[in-house]
Formats: C-alpha cells, sequence, structure tokens
C-alpha cells in the first residue's frame, strides 16, 4: 500500500474475531473503538470522523490511558483483521483507510471475494515496528510495560514468536508470578498450573495425547514434562524475586524481565508477512511443491519462519543480505533474497524465492529500516582519534543479550529445508558455481556498516525488461 507502514499475514496467529472500529459503531457513526493488546476497548467520541488522522486518535487514546510521552513512539494505530494487517503512519486517515479496505483486501491477499466481502478491520493500539529495542528498556512507566508485556504474551501464546520449550517455561513462569503472585510452597500450585495451563504455555506445549499410540509416541510424558518444567521455573522466578514484596507491589521489574527475555527472540517486534517458498525436490519424482512461510521484518533484518512447524528458516542481519521483489503481469509477485551460502563445499550466491501478494510492503519496509538503521548509526570516529578517558562520561549501557544458540533451536536457520537457487554472472541458475562472487542482481542492499555479505554493483537484472 503506497505510503503505508504495514504489513499483513493470511490468516494471522492474532486472529481475532470481526470486530469494527471505524464505520457505524455503536449508536453514533462517530463512536470509535480502539482495541488494547489485552483485548480490552477504548471507546473515544470523536467529530468529523473521517477527516480524522492516526496521530489525533492516536493522542485520544493516551490521554484516556493517562499514557506519559514515551508512548507516542512506541506505539501505533494499526488496522487489522484475520486478513491483513497494517500499521498508520500518522497522517493516515483510519475511517477513509477503513472504507478502503475490500481493495486492500484484493491487492494483498489471496483471500476469496466471499471472504473479502465479510471481512472488516479492528483499530488496534499496538506496539510500533520502528521502535528499537534498546529504547524500550529505557522505559519506566509501568502501564506502557504492561501493554508491551500483554502484546508479546499473546504473540508468544500464539506461537506467533517461536520459542524453545525452555524459553516458554521461563516466559510461561513470569506470567505465573504476575497473575498468581510469589510462588508459595505447600500450595497446590501444580494443580492451579493445570488447570490454566494454556495461559501460560504455546498451545502445542499444552495438549494431552489420548490413547495408546499417544502414549506410546510419549506425548503424554512430554505435557507432563513441560508441566513440571513451569512449576520448576515458576520457583526461580520467586527466588530470584527475593520473595519480598506483595502481589500489588510493583510490577514494572516483572514486566521489563518479560520483555527482555523476548528480545533474545531474533523476531522480537517484527513485522509479520504471509508467503510460500519452494520446496526442496524430494523422492524418485523430485516432488517439490511450496511451504507456507511467515516473513518477519524487523529494523535488524528478516526472519522467513515455517508457519506450520513454528520454527526459523532463514535468518539474515540487513548487512547479510540483498533483496528485490518483482510484480509481472503474468505471474505471482515475489520477493527475492539473495545471501552468501555454500554448495557442496564451495561458497555461492543463494537467492530464495518468496512468492506472496505482499511482496511490494516487504520490500518497502525492508527499505524502510535500513533507511532507518543508517540514519541512527554515528558517524565513525577517525582511526587517529584517541578513545576517551574510562572515568568520562556516564557508561555505556550493558551489551544486549545474544540470540539464542542452542543446538536445534527453533530460531537457528535450516538452509537444509529451502530450495534457492545458485547462480554465477549473467544470472543464469546452476547447481555449481565459481568460489568468488562476480555480480550481484540487486542494487538494494545496505552498503554502511560491517557484516558477511560483500556488497556489490550488479550487471543483470532479475527478470527481462519489459520496458
Amino acid at each position: 500500500m503506497e505510503g503505508a507502514e504495514g504489513h499483513g499475514e493470511q490468516p494471522g496467529p492474532t486472529e481475532r474475531s470481526h470486530r469494527s472500529s471505524v464505520s457505524s459503531v455503536g449508536a453514533r457513526a462517530a463512536d470509535v473503538l480502539v482495541y488494547l493488546a489485552d483485548d480490552t476497548v477504548v471507546p473515544l467520541a470523536a467529530e468529523n470522523l473521517p477527516a480524522l488522522s492516526a496521530h489525533e486518535l492516536h493522542r485520544a487514546v493516551r490521554e484516556v490511558l493517562q499514557l506519559p510521552d514515551s508512548a507516542l513512539e512506541a506505539f501505533a494505530l494499526w488496522l487489522v483483521s484475520p486478513l491483513l494487517e497494517v500499521q498508520l503512519k500518522p497522517r493516515h486517515q483510519p475511517y477513509k483507510l477503513g472504507r478502503q479496505w475490500p481493495e486492500l483486501l484484493l491487492r494483498f491477499t489471496d483471500a476469496p471475494d466471499d471472504e473479502v466481502a465479510m471481512d472488516e478491520p479492528s483499530l488496534q493500539f499496538r506496539r510500533n515496528v520502528f521502535f528499537p529495542k534498546r529504547r524500550e528498556l529505557q522505559i519506566q512507566d509501568e502501564e506502557v510495560l504492561r501493554l508491551l508485556y500483554e502484546e508479546a504474551k499473546a504473540n508468544v501464546l500464539t506461537a506467533r514468536y517461536p520459542c524453545d520449550v525452555e524459553d516458554c517455561e521461563a516466559l510461561g513462569a513470569l506470567v505465573c508470578r504476575l497473575q498468581l503472585g510469589p510462588y508459595q510452597p505447600g500450595q497446590p500450585t501444580a494443580c492451579t498450573l493445570r488447570e490454566k495451563l494454556d495461559s501460560f504455555l504455546p498451545a502445542h506445549l499444552c495438549k494431552r495425547g489420548r490413547g495408546l499410540f499417544s502414549a506410546l509416541r510419549g506425548r503424554e510424558a512430554k505435557a507432563g514434562l513441560g508441566e513440571q518444567g513451569l512449576l520448576n521455573a515458576y520457583r526461580q522466578v520467586k527466588e530470584a524475586d527475593g520473595g519480598s514484596g506483595e502481589r500489588e507491589a510493583s510490577l514494572g521489574p516483572l514486566y521489563r524481565a518479560y520483555l527482555l527475555k523476548c528480545h533474545e527472540l531474533p523476531f522480537y517486534g517484527c513485522a509479520f508477512f504471509h508467503g510460500e517458498i519452494d520446496k526442496p525436490a524430494q523422492g524418485f519424482l523430485h516432488r517439490g511443491g511450496r511451504k507456507p512461510v511467515t516473513v518477519a521484518i524487523s529494523l535488524e533484518g528478516v526472519h522467513v519462519i515455517d508457519s506450520r512447524e513454528k520454527h526459523v528458516l532463514l535468518g539474515l542481519r540487513f548487512q547479510e543480505l540483498s533483496w528485490d521483489h518483482t510484480s509481472p503481469e503474468e505471474e505471482e509477485p515475489v520477493l527475492w533474497l539473495e545471501f552468501d551460502g555454500d554448495s557442496e563445499g564451495m561458497p555461492v550466491n543463494k537467492l530464495l524465492r518468496i512468492y506472496s501478494k505482499q511482496a511490494e510492503l516487504m520490500s518497502g519496509l525492508i527499505e524502510y529500516c535500513i533507511e532507518l538503521s543508517q540514519a541512527a548509526e554515528p558517524p565513525a570516529p577517525p582511526d587517529s582519534a584517541a578513545a576517551p578517558p574510562a572515568a568520562s562520561g556516564p557508561s555505556p549501557p550493558p551489551p544486549q543479550r545474544p540470540q539464542l544458540r542452542r543446538q536445534g533451536s527453533v530460531v537457528c536457520s535450516r538452509l537444509q529445508h529451502l530450495s534457492t537457487i545458485d547462480y554465477v554472472e549473467e544470472g543464469k541458475g546452476i547447481k555449481r558455481v565459481k568460489p568468488k562472487r562476480t555480480t550481484s542482481f540487486f542494487s538494494r542492499q545496505l552498503s554502511l556498516g560491517q557484516g558477511s555479505y560483500t556488497a556489490v554493483q550488479p550487471s543483470d537484472s532479475l527478470e527481462p525488461s519489459s520496458g
């Protein structure tokens, strides 16, 4: 969508019921309902609704919730339905975009006509994709932290943020502490956790198999282990908190601890898009087909996530890729990602093709995120500049925690599950290629900063020029 800072997924794990926000709500057409991450509603009475901007509605929500200035950049207004999600710019007019919703669905989704006719977006107050994680940790207001926590928790529980079991348990334990208070030995905590397990862990960790075959596959044991792991992690939260303070005491440190743990996930705070990729050829007949994926884009890079298996297939920082999108009239729109790899032990240039009607949105978001990251980078000091004394000025903030590196972690790339194109000069796809890059298809790439991907000038286009 031209000028939109948005994304879409079809359908997304944060599906909600159809809820109208900006057209004919309530007794008066000027009533506006804005939904928060915990599904509560902020009703607003607005005059001249068709001309009202997202910036004005954003300010009205902050006033009703009595949020500090830090909420201005931390949150944005979104138009959201099960078919498409779009983050609004301050100048956008939500009412008009709501009226144009069917046109947006036809342009950016593959939804059938009957679903397009029935779909209606809701207006939501959610985290701003362009809000850096480092600034999030500087927030002190407890209500702002709570709203960020509620959104992150929903994304973890619905597996929009895929997590390893250990991290699901650690995050679920913080939810237990927030909802149930400090762990108290001797109380029937295990029974309480079992009854509300889906409030603490993603659904796939709460399922209990039934019958002989389930028992043989060990599903019962797995569910019990997840439950016991959650209980053990809950005990550790109590120890880490020192057991001091009542449930009514400040919960800000717990919200912050949850967010800090989520920051270890490389796709935290991303915009999410729906797409498909080619499966590697398998079997005697070399059958491939396509695999549904979710493309997560943030200020830091791009991640391609298996929509069914809930694990990362490919994770790239902007320094490690070039990209482009194509929208030929006769074929599907495609987002192309180019990155370094190897084939049979030799370095190659790899192309991943992501089929999606949202390729244009994804490409625009990547470009904008790179522009923001480059603008935020301080200029490198000259080599001859002496380092300042260690005692001068405030101490630098602690470094962020590294991404998870467990063996087989869901956040690690699985290149063997990808069907890519390896190529040499003139853009010919072949199996074996030269060990040195001689050309790149794309001029769109991060030219500043250090990374393993060497920016080069393109000598050929991805698709034949159509004039």
